[in-house]
């Protein structure tokens, strides 16, 4: 990794340069350089919290003075317990996983001789924009480069020491590996965001990081393809049959794990015959919680007579813009509906297509509710607060995606991949074949594992020798 201040059209073209060199590397030289960042964030810890706290403190004074929201701090802080820790695990999770690339994923005998096959390969060069987050440099990078990736980081002034420290120990972790520093590359001009946005000639996928207003900049300002989402309006879908307990546990971890996280519940749609039985459990648990409760009037007026006065101060009447709000705080928005048809009519209306889930013991409704519901994630019985990369097993991820099409969800190594189609002859042309020609045999052939399953295994010894040397 370097730290730049170069023209972007001079760190495009870098960019490039070096995503080739990197596509062809062997998977021990990727892994090799991801466990030489891990070791060297580990050992610089002390430096990079350091430089943290000096983000924190000029943060922590533009929120009071209204300049920066409250979410956004909460998600700069890296000091908070397990974070940093959880950051460099991600790292080793990527080195465990399987090379994504050079997987040849189907394969076809088109004539005697006459192979195609289709065969796995980076993307290209990454456009990675983001706001707060300093554990995004250590994802990226360890998720770029474990499938060929170049990037391109570009983070807001509100983490710039967080950012200059974290890039420094990468950029010298790497220069004794076989990774190019030009493969990842921390761009500290300011204003730099339009120039780079229009240069898609050299860079093939831009991934915003950041609050509705920065998402919607991004697509509204490249031909660059964009994968990312705007908005987390996540929901969940409380029905009369499922158990109070077990709701109130999943909608408390939903909205109160982390409010600020897109992944948190902003909706709970709960339906007419629950209004009076489970609703009240629920509510009373999220307003101990001390989370608002902005309600229908149907909800508003069953729980006003339900639940104790003392309570009831955090009740409130919601308007028509609750339920288009992502509010990232504790607060939640309460709808009532007579079925599972209007739930899903209200999520696919309202939601922002990232993470939707049902409660209920009738697995009708709930295959109904997973079926039709149009998000990149759909769960039956959890919490909202699971879509994540590293839940998923993907190690960590780049971001979750809101898109129909190449990725979808929390976007991980695989969604960092496309392919290409091989073609191996033996001089035959298209000429041979036709009407008076040769037939073609189109003949489907099994995928052979073999050179992926000793790719695994050097993987495995890699991560294996690692962790002995650390007593692990």
């Amino acid at each position: 990794m370097s730290l730049t201040n170069a023209t972007p059209l001079d760190i495009a073209q870098s960019a490039r340069e070096g995503s080739r060199t990197l596509a062809v590397l062997k998977t021990k030289e990727r892994n090799a350089a991801l466990i030489a960042i891990h070791e060297a964030l580990a050992d610089g810890k002390e430096e990079v919290l350091a430089a943290n706290a000096k983000d924190l403190e000029a943060a922590n004074k533009a929120a009071a003075g209204g300049t920066l929201s409250a979410s956004l701090v909460k998600r700069l802080d890296l000091g908070k317990p397990g974070k940093y820790e959880d950051m460099l695990q991600g790292i080793l999770d990527v080195v465990a996983l399987e090379d994504p690339i050079n997987k040849t994923t189907a394969k076809t005998l088109l004539d005697d001789n006459l192979t195609l096959s289709r065969i796995t390969c980076p993307i290209g060069v990454l456009l990675i924009i983001f706001e707060a987050r300093p554990e995004v440099i250590a994802n990226i990078s360890a998720l770029a480069i474990k499938s060929g990736n170049a990037a391109i980081l570009k983070g807001g002034r509100e983490s710039s020491n967080s950012f200059a420290a974290i890039a420094s120990i990468i950029s010298k972790a790497l220069s004794s590996t076989a990774v190019p520093s030009s493969c990842l590359q921390l761009v500290q001009t300011h204003d730099v965001i339009a120039d780079l946005l229009k240069l898609d000639t050299y860079i093939d996928l831009c991934i915003p990081r950041g609050g509705n207003k920065l998402v919607r900049y991004v697509k509204d300002s490249t031909a660059i393809p964009v994968l990312g989402h705007a908005d987390g309006i996540c929901s969940i879908y409380l029905t009369n049959d499922y158990p109070a307990e077990k709701a109130v546990k999943i909608i408390i971890d939903a909205k109160c794990s982390y409010p600020a996280g897109c992944n948190a519940t902003e909706q709970l749609i709960v339906e007419e015959s629950a209004l009076s039985t489970t609703l009240p459990v629920v509510a009373d648990a999220l307003l101990k919680k001390g989370v608002s409760l902005r309600c229908d009037s149907t909800s508003l007026t069953t729980l006003q007579s339900k639940l104790d006065s003392h309570s009831s101060t955090l009740l409130q009447t919601a308007g028509p813009e609750d339920f288009d709000t992502e509010f990232l705080d504790y607060i939640i928005a309460i709808k009532t509906v007579p079925s599972v048809a209007e739930a899903i009519s209200h999520i696919n209306a309202h939601g922002s297509h990232h993470t939707d889930a049902i409660l209920t013991n009738d697995e009708f409704t709930a295959r109904s509710f997973l079926a039709a519901v149009d998000s990149s994630s759909v769960y039956w019985n959890t919490s909202t607060r699971m879509a994540d990369g590293q839940r998923y097993g993907f190690g960590t991820e780049v971001g979750i995606s809101t898109n129909k099409i190449h990725s979808r969800g929390p976007v991980g190594l695989e969604g960092l991949c496309i392919y290409k189609w091989v073609i191996v002859g033996d001089a035959q042309v298209s000429a041979d074949y036709g009407a008076s020609g040769k037939q073609w045999k189109h003949q489907k052939l099994a995928v052979g594992d073999e050179e992926s399953v000793a790719q695994n295994e050097e993987e495995r010894e890699v991560l294996r020798k690692f962790r002995a040397s650390k007593g692990q």
